[in-house]
């Protein structure tokens, strides 16, 4: 049965109901161009941030920069982007921005004397619209800034195939962006935005039923007979064509507005994977770069006595990364170009109302 005091969505269910991040997505253009690039805008004066990685084949950028034993207290952004190493160049286009704003880690007297820690992590996504070359790089990652900033606070967040997720993979379907939120009983807002690109399924094969969606406080709605065993038809015929073997990874940034010390929101970093590997199956792979930075705001104190509302956070994280996944697999469109053929879960599965409970 649902716990009726578990933590409710935030207004949006997205991560834009921790106050003050701003998000936007850029997409490579041109023909064969299947990539993308989001940022997570932190507030003016930015936020304690921290990075946990578990994936073995990891692209990052600055990630050391934000270990607590580091200088760097606070940053202004985080890229999450495709075109595997090569995207990482977006990060660039974030800090020119950055720069131009005087934001960043101030190293001179003078106001626009700066350096801006943008610390990023890519995924593979080379050639899946049919051109290696199309590639996010700084130009990309200006576009996706800018339309953070631009965004207005308390702005939804689009999902599926946008931004980072625009040629993400999971598994054997179509991955892309999801967004989830929840607010705890201690009136912190715990929210997250993954990007689905995992060498693992989010998926069941034994039920079609999204892994995320077991033990998420209500029995998951199972597909119906039929419709699982034509999905299982069509994946293999997509499997024999394509052949196996491909490089991913899943990205993700989780965010509160609780005052979190540095080394408070590492271990929320490292929390918020159980909720990674409660949607995917496998995880932290040899060819994944599973990656989790966490942007605290801080607007919201703990109590006196933090240890129940910090765990209370933590066990959010996990929850509200698991969500996100399963929204971005439930958002992403299906793809079929000279890349490859991707069908999106809602392309084989439907929509929840083509679905019932019980068993076959």
């Amino acid at each position: 049965m649902p716990d009726d005091d578990a933590p409710l969505p935030g207004p949006l269910d997205a991560l834009t109901d921790v106050r003050g991040l701003r998000v936007g997505h850029a997409q490579v253009p041109g023909d064969g161009a299947l990539s993308g690039t989001t940022v997570v805008l932190a507030p003016e004066g930015g936020a304690v941030a921290a990075v946990d990685v578990r994936g073995g084949g990891p692209g990052t950028r600055e990630t050391d920069a934000l270990d607590p034993r580091n200088l760097v207290q606070r940053i202004d952004a985080v890229v999450l982007t495709g075109g595997s190493a090569y995207g990482l160049d977006a990060a660039s286009g974030v800090a020119s921005w950055l720069e131009e704003q005087g934001r960043g880690v101030p190293v001179g007297p003078g106001p626009g004397q700066v350096v801006p820690v943008v610390p990023a992590a890519c995924l593979f996504d080379l050639g899946r619209g049919g051109d290696w070359r199309a590639r996010p790089d700084a130009s990309t990652g200006r576009a996706a800034v800018e339309a953070a900033a631009a965004s207005a606070a308390g702005t939804p967040v689009a999902e599926g195939t946008v931004g980072a997720g625009t040629g993400a993979v999971a598994g054997e379907f179509k991955g892309g962006v999801g967004t989830a939120s929840l607010r705890t009983a201690s009136g912190a807002t715990v929210a997250a935005l993954a990007v689905v690109n995992a060498a693992g399924s989010a998926v069941d094969p034994r039920t079609g039923i999204l892994y995320g969606e077991y033990g998420a406080g209500k029995p998951p709605v199972r597909p119906a007979a039929a419709t699982h065993e034509a999905a299982r038809r069509r994946l293999a015929e997509l499997r024999e064509a394509r052949g196996s073997g491909h490089f991913n990874t899943t990205i993700a940034v989780v965010a509160t507005d609780a005052a979190l010390t540095r080394a408070q929101a590492q271990k929320l970093a490292g929390t918020a994977h159980d909720g990674l590997a409660r949607a995917v199956r496998p995880v932290h792979l040899l060819t994944d770069g599973d990656t989790v930075f966490v942007l605290a705001t801080t607007g919201t104190p703990l109590p006196p006595e933090p240890t129940a509302a910090l765990n209370g956070i933590l066990a959010a994280g996990a929850d509200v990364l698991a969500r996100a996944v399963v929204k971005a697999i439930r958002a992403a469109r299906g793809v079929d170009g000279p890349g490859g053929t991707f069908p999106s879960y809602t392309d084989l599965y439907g929509d929840r109302n083509d679905h019932h409970n019980g068993t076959r």
